[in-house]
């Protein structure tokens, strides 16, 4: 059944392409962007996006993308900049993106008391939505947006259809799939009428995509730390411009890890506790040569214990799909899996390796600072090297899918030293535009089955095994249920 749904989208996709090409590119090569055309037969998932809005019905996808293409060329959306926005529609903080709602989707802010019916600047702000959005769309890919509709305070002077009848097309046409929900706060009774006309716009398949709320209901979507005060949100969050607001990404707890002590502690904390949870499966004769065993740091020294710890990550099951960036591959390519509290998994990997012929800087950065160790954090990569970044929940707090992590790269000169204070001062002087960034998501997965039981089930069906096998066993079982991927 799968196989059969793959080989009817390829065959969708390329009667979509084939026949667009044909019947609208050829006639009239410049009613569209170049650019989009040949993203048209290159990028799949661009296509399916169109194909799924529309039911797979190729006839109305060429329909949408011919009106869809006509309109990125108008906007001239390809080309469009910081720049090219006027800086005060910028510093007015009246669309931006900013937080996640409770399923991890981008939150996309329109603030419409900041909004006044103006045709003279309605260009201009079409152009922000379209800038905000193809932003987002290019580094997501096909990740939806949540739009909080902010109505407090807003008066009758703010109230313009023609600007709603937009954003409402650029979801239905222009980025289909990209729309989660729209979540409408605190509508005045004024707008009644005029939000059934929306309705009407949105179709009857959208129509439930549309959320009323108060300050009550509003928090059924969106968790308080991403909600700002008047909503009854606990978001210190102000918005300021420069720099753009999207990227909420900070420096993880531990840059480049703990200092030395507390590696030790951390490394003797989850040596111990692998073997407790060992334990419980055993006999207390086991028990007494597991812990001999177990409890290496009374009888190797550091050096050794190190040495054992590093082997442990490196026995971590490397994640499988791949990121393939112009500087550095990146896996898993999209979503980093955490077990849930009852499954004890801690730690998750992301593997970097640089396929350049220079070092590779690199930084990460996520979006929940306190949440997180990361080591290293801050570091290089040597020409066709791999370097395993450990990224771990500090202190007991909870993985969350609203959570993202940012990997930023960037090619270093030949010369360039790789110590802290090289790094520090290449990052303050490398341009944005040479700089490599990839987000990924979190994931949280429950254990099929508990760990205990698969080691109680191995202990006791291998009698004939040494102690010293069945602890090697033990910890081997324990690293594959601790870090194998879904």
């Amino acid at each position: 059944m799968a196989e059969y749904h793959a080989q009817n989208k390829a065959k969708l996709i390329s009667e979509t392409r084939r026949r667009f090409e044909a019947e609208y590119v050829t006639d009239k090569p410049d009613k569209y962007d170049p650019r989009d055309v040949e993203r048209l037969q290159q990028d799949d998932n661009w296509v399916e996006s169109y194909l799924l809005w529309r039911h797979n019905v190729v006839d109305e996808t060429l329909k949408m993308l011919d009106e869809s293409f006509q309109w990125r060329k108008e906007m001239s959306v390809n080309d469009l900049t910081e720049s090219s926005i006027p800086r005060w529609l910028l510093e007015i903080g009246g669309i931006y993106l900013h937080g996640y709602d409770k399923e991890g989707n981008k939150l996309f802010w329109i603030r419409v008391k900041y909004h006044v019916k103006d045709h003279k600047t309605m260009l201009d702000k079409k152009k922000l939505i379209a800038f905000w959005l193809e932003r987002y769309a290019k580094r997501e890919n096909g990740k939806p947006v949540t739009v909080m509709f902010d109505l407090s305070e807003t008066g009758i002077n703010s109230i313009d259809m023609d600007f709603v009848r937009f954003i409402i097309n650029c979801f239905k046409v222009y980025y289909p799939k990209y729309l989660s929900k729209m979540v409408i706060f605190d509508m005045p009774w004024i707008m009644n009428a005029a939000f059934k006309i929306v309705k009407s716009w949105l179709g009857p398949e959208a129509v439930s995509l549309l959320k009323f709320t108060s300050k009550n209901e509003v928090q059924d979507y969106v968790s308080v730390e991403y909600l700002p005060p008047h909503m009854g949100g606990t978001d210190p969050f102000k918005y300021s411009y420069p720099p753009l607001v999207d990227d909420d990404f900070q420096t993880p707890l531990c840059e480049n890890g703990p200092i030395a002590s507390e590696d030790e502690a951390s490394s003797k904390e989850d040596i111990e506790s692998d073997g407790k949870e060992t334990l419980e499966t055993v006999s207390n004769e086991e028990q007494t040569t597991l812990l001999k065993k177990i409890n290496v740091t009374e009888h190797t020294s550091k050096a050794e214990e190190n040495e054992k710890v590093d082997s442990k990550m490196k026995a971590f099951k490397k994640p499988l799909s791949v990121f393939k960036g112009p500087l550095l591959h990146i896996s898993p390519a999209e979503e980093l899996y955490f077990g849930s509290t009852e499954s004890g998994e801690k730690k998750t990997l992301i593997v970097l390796t640089n396929v350049t012929k220079n070092v590779v800087a690199f930084k990460v950065r996520t979006t929940a600072p306190e949440k997180y160790r990361v080591k290293p954090s801050n570091s290089s990569c040597d020409p066709g090297a791999s370097v395993d970044i450990v990224v771990s929940p500090h202190g007991g707090l909870t993985v969350s899918a609203q959570d993202r992590f940012l990997i930023m790269a960037a090619e270093m000169e030949q010369s360039s030293g790789t110590g802290p204070a090289e790094l520090t001062q290449f990052w303050k002087e490398v341009p944005r535009n040479k700089v490599m960034e990839h987000r990924l998501r979190c994931h949280i997965v429950e254990s099929s089955k508990p760990t205990t039981l698969t080691l109680k089930d191995s202990a006791f069906n291998m009698s004939d095994k040494t102690s010293e096998d069945l602890y090697l066993q033990f910890a081997t079982s324990r690293r594959e249920n601790d870090f194998s991927t879904p």
